[in-house]
């Protein structure tokens, strides 16, 4: 094409774990017309599979469906480990395929990672401890400052809305502990969304979730706002005068002003809010922009989102399987992409 601002962009996608929706949801995305024209896709997982559920899905009815045949696939038939067991043998094949699709982006310019959902328990089953995808990225690619991320473009006014997670995949009680022990840990992911969020706005406003109810209400209904939050965030602040922060906020008004922004066109957003752990910043997260979100890992070499739902095991090839959010994940990461090559950061 002549049109210099036009980029040819790479994204692979992994299926997930294939006991779960998401061979669905691809084959229902990529016959959309939500794809974007500037892109090549490659889906890792088995053929075979991707073969057997669309046969599935056009048997009860499915009509706008991708033919797997006119896909571009990277093939991977994973032998069982267990015969008695399908999560077993699913969970295996899924970590096999992640391992498989970064060393693909890795190896390429101008590519993203769009990764399927999975099971963490049957990665476990299968001998994989991880916690998650993420953990496994940050791992496979040698970061230790990674972070997970929630993003979403509102489709009623445009507004771009991101919210971060401090902490990720860790038991509820164990959370002050490792805010407490980890020193650098808010300041440090403060430093991601900053880098995450500027590429929508520069210089972005930023907001802090408190921990506590009432963000402690001065040490009243907890300490660690009082003891070290506030703290670093002043000392971050002092390093980045050019960024308005907020915080730490109340967590129960924290993202008021992201329902405004997403549903009000000339309402006012913050930039990126940092929650302080997983429900904290999904819960809203999720309510506000549903099936808009999408998980992405920042802090990484290479560029990863991911649909922002679980592998619905319970509606595995019913035909029922929404679809938005996978097609969001194809979406941002093109634009990731697309906005790393512009400013040469990819």
């Amino acid at each position: 094409m002549s049109n210099s601002n036009y980029f040819e962009n790479t994204i692979i996608i992994t299926v997930g774990d294939e006991s779960g929706v998401g061979p669905e949801i691809i084959l229902k995305a990529l016959a959309s017309n939500q794809i974007p024209q500037n892109i090549k896709i490659k889906i890792v997982g088995s053929k075979r599979n991707l073969i057997d559920t669309y046969k599935s899905l056009k048997l009860i009815g499915i009509k706008k469906i991708a033919n797997p045949d006119e896909l571009d696939i990277e093939n991977i038939e994973v032998p069982k480990i267990d015969n008695a067991n399908m999560r077993t043998n699913c969970g295996n094949s899924s970590f096999i395929y992640l391992k498989k699709a970064i060393e693909i982006v890795k190896s390429k310019k101008n590519a993203a990672l769009v990764t399927g959902p999975i099971c963490k328990k049957s990665w476990a089953l299968a001998g994989h401890n991880y916690s998650g995808q993420t953990e496994l990225l940050a791992e496979s690619c040698n970061t230790k400052n990674a972070g997970m991320l929630f993003t979403a473009k509102s489709p009623i006014t445009g507004w771009r809305f991101n919210t971060l997670l401090t902490t990720t995949h860790i038991p509820l009680h164990e959370i002050s502990k490792n805010l407490t022990e980890n020193k650098d840990l808010i300041i440090s992911k403060l430093n991601l969304l900053y880098q995450f969020s500027k590429q929508f706005k520069n210089p972005p406003t930023l907001r802090v979730a408190g921990l506590n109810p009432h963000a402690g209400e001065e040490g009243i209904l907890g300490l660690e706002e009082k003891n070290f939050i506030e703290t670093y965030l002043k000392i971050w602040s002092a390093n980045n005068p050019e960024v308005k922060l907020e915080g730490p906020v109340s967590p129960d008004s924290c993202w008021i002003s992201s329902v405004k922004a997403w549903k009000e066109n000339k309402s006012y957003g913050h930039d990126g809010i940092l929650a302080m752990y997983h429900d904290q910043g999904l819960i809203p997260m999720k309510i506000i922009a549903y099936n808009y979100s999408v998980n992405t890992t920042i802090g990484l070499p290479i560029i990863r989102t991911s649909p922002d739902h679980g592998t619905g095991f319970d509606i595995f090839h019913k035909g029922i399987a929404q679809c938005q959010s996978i097609l969001e994940a194809i979406k941002t990461a093109n634009e990731l992409c697309t906005k790393s090559r512009l400013f040469n950061a990819h």
